[in-house]
């Protein structure tokens, strides 16, 4: 021994040896049991960290190679087990502090050298160092140089996030570690003083720049998942908690205090130890100076941590005796911010955009936090402090409104947050802010136009409190009068800003809006309309001012009855006025003769515009008066007397003073502008034509003139196709958001005008329906984000609503214009066809539409005589059409002569089908509903796709057809169909058609669009035969058909009378199996239901299903011997076998099957049954996640177990049954999601399966499952087998177990539950085996406990339930596994608490520990945090809470024993409250829930409570107890009080 250990040592001490032999004998040594050195290991570590340290400090010069090895070996000696294993058995082995020396050099070296290649050993050296106790010693007793590490690595991950690398995970793990570490070294330290001083000298500035870094990174696919979702968070997290507790702590207060108020109260008292005196603020002040970071950065870097330090400042001193101080910090801070020097004098503005919004939310931040602490008290401020605030605060608005940046959102956020601090601090520039915040405010993109809305909106709010409206209005005037800034001003009243003057508007008393309306009407006519003419500028202000009255007039409270007579006399002069003094003169101005070429003019249009606007407002607003108020008296009224032209509903009828001459020369000018006057007229009309309604007698010439008008005004623009979303504002439209406008208009009143419309401008409005809903998909792309009206969105929202079919003439309209659209889809060589069908369904000389026209028309006296004879021709016109188009239909398909479509053609068919799912198909007429049908049919059974077409493609269009076809069979017009088609016939086509399509569909069978497919194929033939069966009208002919259509196919060209099956096609195989298995499922339900009076009726139904049956057994095994060998069975065969078993199962001789050898169920169908069986079994195992099959298998297990005599006792059915499944569970593809998308299937299974086995079989069943139980399964990286035996575990929870079965099981329940145990304690250990293993475990003993109740009275048996509780972890879980883990925990112990009452108050300490450690966690998770995360993530979190509520309400009020444990629950919650601070949402649920807890503790609990708890946590539960009292205690009294 001696000789081993003198040659080691000399050997590695020796300079004769190489460094290789030297690194190879140390490995040796360390691994080696042969090797025995007195204190090995110590002495090995020591040599390994002396040759690196000698290295560094230049003593010995080694090759970069050997320092890299010598690295790479003192990190797997310090990561090994052996050491780990040492320090566990209490062995001391240590490092030296030059280790910690050396790594923070060789971290400097690898920052100043920008190369990150190398440092990956040192950083794991430094990780292994950090999380083993006895190791970091080394930094912990030497802040310094933990200090120093930290300050390496934060500059090393700055370096990395600045770079275009991606972001690997090492660095960020080690650095979230050392964040760790310091933390808690840095709570343990007594000096402040010494904190902040390491702290600002060595952390802040790479701190701040890290958290900047992390906080604008642009996260990659390249980075790393953990680092970007969690560990920046985190460690952002850490930045802050380092900040504030080493920044801003309690002793530092008076520090902070004396320096930021020496300026003003104590400059004279101090001038004499500002020396000795910390400085804090002017040390925060200079570490945020130039040399913080490189010049790029540092603006962007200040900006973003100013707002941090001053939130930090305020949670930790602001108080209400602290607010000027509070203050003081503020302006200090804002010094910081480059907007500081722009107050200075003589300073230019040299921010580009982009730095101006970085400091604009900036100090949006800092207002942001003054508003909600409320640091800024007005009369505190301007009586004690003589407005030291105030004068802040408004040199911030004189900066803000001098530098305007309207581009920018944050300063609008900033001037609203200085008017809710005060309307004083921007007073002063009232018209300066109104100016460049509104009137001339360039806001047009959406993210500047919500914050601009929300200024106003607030300004709007604070004037209406204040009852200063004329106010801010007079200001508003002012500013429109000015020289506009811009040719062409913004709209003054966005559909935002309306909707809040409307709400300020209904609280002003009425005179102050009179006002603000004559003040705006007597500028108008003095200043404006005397020089509009000729002037664009002048023209600019009356639109402005015209917009502003006709938003006041419409959104004011109309007069009533009860509005005092003052205030109807003066709107009546205000009217009276506005028609005289505006109206008039702006009809004698547009009314003028002009050469054309003046009629294009700015000025005239926007006249023309600004006039319109003002006249449709005013015969609005007149007209709600008359009808509203009996006082009120309309100038129209006054002169209707002297004008004859009111009884032909002319202009003067409604707008006194204009004659009809002249309106029509206006009309004319207005006509030929696409803008606001246009649209006016069009509302005129539509107004004309509602007073007209409220007649007795209405001029029905006079309303189709004016719906046509209406029509005709917007046609010519429509029919372009040209325009651009609209926002709801008239004074905005433009030649580009006209015929949005219009539409919307016209689809908004057609209710109104439909009626008056002639058929022509009905198929109009149709065209113009479908066109843009087959724009609509684009249009929707494009501005689905926008708040705004688009015609896409007008016509989608048309034909969403009930509108369209109860106006039946305009639905059949657009049916007709649908169906026309499809036929023009069509080849040109087919299109000119008349005899196809489309063609002949979308014909316009078929009257479609009398069957609606006849119980509504209108028709001459003189006509009526005939009307009968010729509406019953016509009718009788359409219906022949459509019969003739049926039997077409069915002569093609059974022709075969197919329309041969490319693949554009089969994408524009998939659009147009798309518009017809959009409609309502069950609120067609009769005809219309057979016309939609042949269409669909049409499509289905005539068309094909070229070769060249994509399969996809054409399967969508098939399945979208089959869908449709099915929605119409439900309506309640279906029977219309089978006036006109046999269903036979219709059957027969669908199926020929199918069947020669599939030979397009072999090579994607395993897809999901094929599986669609045939699924809309099979519900479409199962809806059809109901429909037939109901309806007891030639059911036997009609099924004979179908059925001998059937037996007569072969899947191979889909021919009939084929009797080879070479040409065997595996798709139309698939297709022939699923319309056999509809069949006889169809005819078998109905069988069941059949009373058994009814023999004949089974007889027949059973004599039509037997050659189906045979033939389906046929095509069965045929496709079972042809399939290819080792492949899996196509999944349309498994339910095709499961209906045919049900078929035979359904008969009524069924009971003696085995005594009848030539009973309905034969032999060789047995033997097909037992061989598919067997299939079954085999490829169960092998199905891996192939949820589709799985569900089909088990579904065919489930009937095939339920019949004893398929399953011989010699074959041990039960046992291979549940051995197939248990082999499936612990198969590599099988997740835990799903198991539980199958599980009711596989619980189905188990229970026939149980339900007919034998005892002895069932015995060895729970054989099976405890060897899957066994830990060596674990051990042996079995986790699969585990799973498996825990899913059926719990499988047999849910099946009904009696007699000896369930003694078996229940006498196995302790062994399962210690299994359960153990294997939870070992997985628990591999985190990624807490979601295969640990959740399915925990679900499966909250079962068992549940189950248990009553049969479980071993107390120790329950208990071990809690030893897994306490041995699941509940942090550094993914999002997912936390949730399964947490809910898992929760359903346990509410198991516990539930069904076994008895052993809880026994194990309460057990119950409490687990309970206590939910709290904990749901706590840490639901902590307030810088960055809110993943909102799903945070709704799980709530979910948590709101389970830790359930649970401590339950025991309040279900435990009466668990009373004395109340104190103690208080007591861990209010222990670890005062550690977070919870997120509101969380704190609502958790705290009352321990309001229910507080209702149990008696006073001797209070009083114990306030004596032994700690301090600060004794303060939280005070507040708590207080809240109690003020909120709940309150409101439970109050409800006992009227409890009876």
């Amino acid at each position: 021994m001696a000789a081993i250990y003198s040659g080691i040592y000399l050997k590695l001490k020796s300079a004769k040896t190489s460094w290789e032999d030297k690194l190879k004998l140390a490995r040796f040594a360390w691994i080696s049991h042969q090797c025995v050195l007195p204190n090995k290991e110590q002495v090995l570590l020591d040599w390994v960290t002396q040759a690196l340290v000698s290295n560094y400090n230049k003593k010995h010069e080694l090759e970069d190679e050997v320092v890299e090895k010598l690295w790479a070996y003192l990190d797997n000696v310090i990561h090994s087990k052996r050491l780990q294993d040492l320090l566990k058995s209490g062995k001391t082995v240590g490092l030296s502090f030059s280790v910690a020396e050396i790594i923070n050099k060789r971290l400097s070296e690898a920052y100043s050298e920008k190369t990150q290649q190398n440092i990956g050993t040192v950083l794991s050296c430094s990780s292994g160092i950090l999380s083993t106790p006895s190791l970091s010693i080394i930094y912990t007793a030497k802040c310094e140089l933990l200090v120093d590490l930290l300050s390496k690595l934060s500059k090393l991950a700055c370096q990395q996030l600045a770079s275009d690398d991606a972001v690997g995970s090492q660095l960020f793990n080690v650095l979230h570690l050392t964040f760790a570490q310091y933390l808690l070294i840095q709570r343990q330290q007594a000096n402040p003083n010494r904190v902040f001083g390491r702290l600002t000298s060595h952390l802040l500035q790479p701190c701040l720049l890290l958290r900047h870094l992390l906080t604008v990174r642009s996260w990659t696919q390249a980075d790393d998942k953990h680092v970007c979702q969690h560990l920046s968070r985190e460690i952002r997290s850490q930045i802050e908690t380092l900040l504030q507790a080493g920044l801003f702590q309690p002793e530092l207060f008076s520090s902070y205090k004396e320096e930021l108020l020496s300026e003003q109260e104590s400059q004279e008292k101090k001038k004499g130890a500002w020396k000795t005196l910390l400085l804090p603020v002017n040390t925060v002040q200079t570490k945020l100076g130039s040399d913080l970071c490189e010049p790029a950065l540092h603006g962007a870097v200040v900006a973003g941590s100013v707002s941090l330090l001053y939130k930090l400042f305020l949670d930790s001193y602001c108080k209400a005796e602290n607010y000027l101080v509070c203050f003081h910090m503020l302006s200090r801070l804002f010094g910081c911010l480059r907007l500081s020097d722009l107050q200075e004098e003589g300073k230019s503005d040299l921010l580009c955009p982009v730095d101006w919004s970085v400091e604009l939310f900036a100090l949006e931040q800092l207002l942001s936090l003054v508003l909600s602490n409320d640091i800024y008290n007005v009369a505190s401020d301007r009586i004690r402090h003589k407005e030291v605030q105030f004068g802040f605060y408004r040199k911030l608005a004189q900066l803000l409104l001098t530098h305007s940046q309207a581009s920018i959102p944050a300063w609008f956020r900033c001037l609203k947050l200085l008017m809710s601090l005060n309307h004083l601090i921007v007073e002063p520039d009232l018209d300066d802010l109104v100016s460049s915040a509104w009137i001339d405010a360039e806001a047009s993109e959406p993210r500047t136009k919500k914050p601009q809305e929300v200024l106003i909106s607030t300004i709007f709010h604070i004037y209406s409190k204040l009852r200063q409206f004329p106010r801010l209005f007079e200001e508003v005037l002012t500013v429109i009068c000015r020289p506009a800034v811009d040719e062409l001003r913004p709209p003054v009243f966005s559909a935002g800003l309306t909707a809040k003057l409307r709400e300020c508007l209904l609280e002003l008393p009425p005179n102050q809006i009179l006002d603000i309306l004559c003040l705006f009407v007597e500028k108008c006519q003095t200043l404006i309309i005397p020089a509009v003419e000729g002037s664009v500028d002048m023209a600019l202000k009356l639109m402005s001012v015209c917009s502003v009255l006709h938003a006041f007039l419409f959104n004011m409270r109309s007069l009533d009855d009860v509005t005092p007579s003052p205030v109807v006399l003066r709107t009546q002069r205000l009217m009276a006025n506005i028609q005289k003094g505006i109206i008039l003169p702006l009809m004698e101005l547009l009314q003028a003769p002009r050469r054309e070429g003046e009629k294009s003019e700015l000025w005239l249009r926007k006249a023309s515009d600004a006039a319109l606007l003002l006249v449709y407002t005013w015969v609005e607003v007149d007209a709600l008066f008359g009808v509203s108020c009996s006082k009120y008296v309309s100038p129209a009224a006054e002169t209707a007397v002297t004008e004859p032209a009111a009884r032909h509903w002319g202009v003067s009828a409604f707008l006194p003073g204009v004659k009809d001459q002249s309106w029509r020369r206006v009309m004319e000018l207005a006509s030929s502008f696409a803008s606001t006057s246009k649209y006016c007229l069009e509302l005129l009309t539509l107004q004309k034509v509602k007073m007209m309604l409220m007649q007795t007698e209405a001029d029905l010439q006079a309303l189709q003139h004016a719906a046509a008008f209406i029509l005709e005004s917007g046609r010519s623009t429509m029919s372009r196709g040209e325009s651009v979303p609209w926002d709801g504002d008239i004074s905005a439209i433009t030649e580009l958001s006209y015929p949005t406008a219009h539409w919307h208009l016209v689809m908004s009143n057609l209710t109104i005008l439909l009626p008056y419309i002639s058929l022509k401008d009905v198929e109009y409005i149709a065209k113009v329906l479908l066109e843009t809903l087959m724009l609509a998909e684009a249009q929707e792309a494009a501005t689905d984000q926008e708040p705004s009206i688009s015609i896409a969105k007008i016509s989608l929202g048309f034909i969403h609503s009930s509108l369209l079919p109860e106006m039946r003439v305009l639905h059949c309209a657009f049916l007709t214009h649908l169906i026309y659209q499809f036929a023009v889809v069509l080849p040109t060589a087919t299109r000119d066809s008349v005899d196809l069908p489309l063609q002949q369904l979308s014909v316009t000389n078929i009257p479609w539409h009398e069957e609606i026209m006849a119980s509504c028309k209108t028709v001459d006296p003189l006509e009526v005589p005939s009307e009968n004879k010729v509406q019953k021709d016509e009718l009788s016109l359409s219906w022949k059409t459509l019969e003739k188009v049926a039997q077409c239909i069915v002569l093609l398909a059974k022709n075969g002569c197919p329309v041969i479509l490319k693949e554009r053609q089969l994408q524009r068919c998939l659009d147009l089908l798309e518009i017809v799912s959009l409609l309502k198909l069950d609120s067609f007429l009769p005809s219309d509903c057979t016309r939609c049908f042949l269409v669909l049919l049409s499509l289905l059974v005539n068309t094909r796709a070229s070769v060249s077409c994509s399969k996809l493609l054409l399967l969508k269009v098939l399945s979208t057809c089959l869908h449709l076809l099915r929605c119409l069979q439900a309506g309640r017009n279906s029977n219309s169909v089978l006036k006109v088609l046999h269903a036979s016939d219709v059957l027969e086509a669908v199926m020929t058609s199918q069947l020669t399509a599939c030979k397009f569909f072999t090579d994607v069978l395993t897809g999901p669009d094929w599986a669609q497919y045939v699924q809309e194929v099979q519900e479409f033939l199962e809806n059809f035969l109901q429909m037939i069966i109901e309806r007891r009208q030639s059911v036997k002919l009609n099924l004979e058909k179908f059925m001998s259509f059937l037996v007569s196919c072969r899947p191979d060209t889909g021919a009939a009378k084929s009797i080879d099956w070479k040409n065997w096609n595996p798709a139309a195989e698939q297709l022939l199996l699923t319309a056999f298995t509809t069949l006889c499922h169809v005819v078998t339900l109905h069988l069941q239901q059949l009373p058994e009076k009814k023999l004949h009726s089974v007889d027949v139904f059973c004599a039509l299903l037997e050659p189906v049956v045979l033939q389906m057994v046929r095509t069965v095994e045929h496709g079972l011997q042809s399939s290819t060998p080792n492949q899996p069975l196509p999944v349309a065969f498994i339910p095709s076998v499961t209906t045919l078993l049900k078929a035979d199962l359904s008969h009524p001789v069924k009971k003696d099957w085995q005594k009848e050898p030539s009973g309905f169920l034969k032999r060789p169908r047995v033997k097909l049954y037992q061989e598919f069986y067997s299939q079954i079994l085999k490829e169960l195992p092998c199905a891996g996640s192939n949820l589709q099959f799985l569900q089909l298998a088990l579904q065919f297990l489930t009937v095939f177990c339920s019949v004893p005599e398929l399953c011989p006792p010699e074959k041990e059915t039960a046992l291979m049954v549940v051995f197939a499944i248990k082999k499936l569970l612990s198969g590599p593809a099988i997740t835990t999601q799903v198991i539980r998308s199958m599980e009711m299937e596989l619980t189905e299974v188990l229970v026939q399966v149980l339900g007919n086995c034998s005892d002895e079989e069932f015995y060895a069943i729970m054989r099976l499952v405890l060897q899957g139980l066994e830990v060596r399964n674990i051990w042996q990286q079995k986790a699969k087998e585990v799973l498996s035996a825990v899913t059926l575990t719990k499988l047999l929870l849910s099946c009904p177990l009696s007699g000896d079965k369930g003694k078996a099981f229940w006498f196995a329940s302790p062994q399962i539950i210690t299994a359960l145990a153990l294997q939870t304690k070992e997985a628990c250990q591999d985190q990624a085996l807490i979601s295969i293993i640990a959740i399915p475990i925990l679900e499966t003993v909250a079962a068992l406990l549940r189950q248990g109740e009553g049969i479980l009275v071993n107390p120790h048996h329950v208990s071990l339930a809690f030893s897994i509780l306490l041995t699941v972890p509940l942090d550094h879980l993914k999002t997912e596994d936390y949730h399964g883990v947490f809910l898992g925990v929760h359903e346990v112990l509410f198991s516990i608490v539930q069904c076994h009452p008895k052993v809880l108050l026994k194990a309460a300490p057990s119950f409490l520990s687990s309970f206590h450690r939910l709290v904990v966690s749901v706590m840490h998770e639901g902590r307030q945090k810088g960055d809110r995360g993943n909102m799903d993530e945070f709704e799980m979190i709530l979910k948590c809470a709101h389970l830790v509520e359930r649970m401590y309400t339950y025991i309040a009020a279900e435990m009466e024993d668990f009373t004395v444990f109340s104190a103690f629950i208080v007591a861990h919650y209010v222990t670890e409250l005062q550690k977070v601070t919870l997120h509101p949402a969380v704190k609502t649920h958790l705290t009352e829930g321990i309001y229910h807890i507080l209702d149990l503790c008696i006073e001797r609990d209070i009083k114990f409570l306030n004596a032994s708890l700690p301090a600060g946590v004794r303060q939280v539960f005070k507040d708590l107890y207080n809240d109690y009292n003020h909120y709940h205690k309150a409101k439970k009294q109050g409800e006992e009080k009227y409890t009876a």
